[in-house]
C-alpha cells in the first residue's frame, strides 16, 4: 500500500515539474511569438495600423474586434523614442511588452488625464544619462523605462458602436512613435572671465 502511494505522489510531483518546466520555458523557445508574428508587417520605431480582428486573419489570437489596434515596434539601442497618441472619444490604452511579451507598463486615456498621451521611453542607462533639470517635473514630462532594447507598444482605441470604428482608427493614424529628435539640453559650465 505505502509502495502504491508512493508511486502516486511520485508522478504527481513529476507531473507538476514537467508541467511548470514547459510552461515557463515555452514564452522563451517559441517561434511564432507576437514579436516574430508582427515583424514583417510593421515598422521599427514607428506606428503601424494592424487589420481589424477577423478569425480567419487575424495577425495574432483573441483580438476584439471592438477595438482598433496599432502597433510599435521599438529598438532602444540607438536612443530614446518619443510616443504620441491622441485620445478617442470613448476610450483609449497603450501597453508596453518586451520582446518576450512580459508587459511592464500600461496607461489609459483616463490615468492620462489629457488629450493627448505623452511619453518617452527609454532603456535604465539611457534614463541616468539625462541631464538633471530642476525646471521639468516628473508630472511636465512622463519618462518610461524599458527593461529591454527592444520591444512592442500595443496601442488600441475603443470604437463604442460599429459605425465608430473609422472615427478610432483615425485617432490611432494620427499617433507618432519615433526617435527623439529634440534631446535635452545638458546645463553649461560657467565661463570664466579673459
Amino acid at each position: 500500500m505505502i509502495r502504491l502511494l508512493f508511486t502516486v505522489v511520485a508522478g504527481v510531483v513529476l507531473g507538476l515539474v514537467v508541467h511548470l518546466v514547459s510552461v515557463l520555458a515555452l514564452p522563451r523557445i517559441a517561434t511564432q511569438d507576437a514579436y516574430s508574428r508582427l515583424t514583417p508587417m510593421t515598422k521599427l520605431n514607428g506606428v503601424s495600423q494592424l487589420p481589424l480582428a477577423d478569425p480567419n486573419t487575424s495577425p495574432m489570437p483573441f483580438m476584439d474586434p471592438a477595438f482598433a489596434l496599432a502597433i510599435c515596434r521599438y529598438d532602444l539601442t540607438s536612443g530614446p523614442i518619443k510616443l504620441t497618441v491622441p485620445v478617442s472619444q470613448a476610450y483609449t490604452s497603450v501597453s508596453f511588452y518586451t520582446r518576450n511579451e512580459i508587459a511592464y507598463y500600461a496607461i489609459n486615456d483616463r490615468s492620462a488625464g489629457r488629450k493627448v498621451i505623452e511619453l518617452d521611453l527609454m532603456t535604465e542607462a539611457q534614463h541616468n544619462e539625462l541631464p538633471e533639470d530642476e525646471e521639468v517635473t516628473a508630472a511636465d514630462r512622463l519618462i518610461i523605462d524599458s527593461p529591454s532594447t527592444t520591444g512592442l507598444i500595443v496601442m488600441k482605441a475603443l470604437a463604442a458602436e460599429p459605425g465608430l470604428m473609422q472615427q478610432a482608427q483615425a485617432t490611432l493614424a494620427a499617433a507618432s512613435c519615433g526617435p527623439q529628435t529634440e534631446q535635452p539640453a545638458k546645463a553649461e559650465a560657467p565661463r570664466g572671465r579673459r
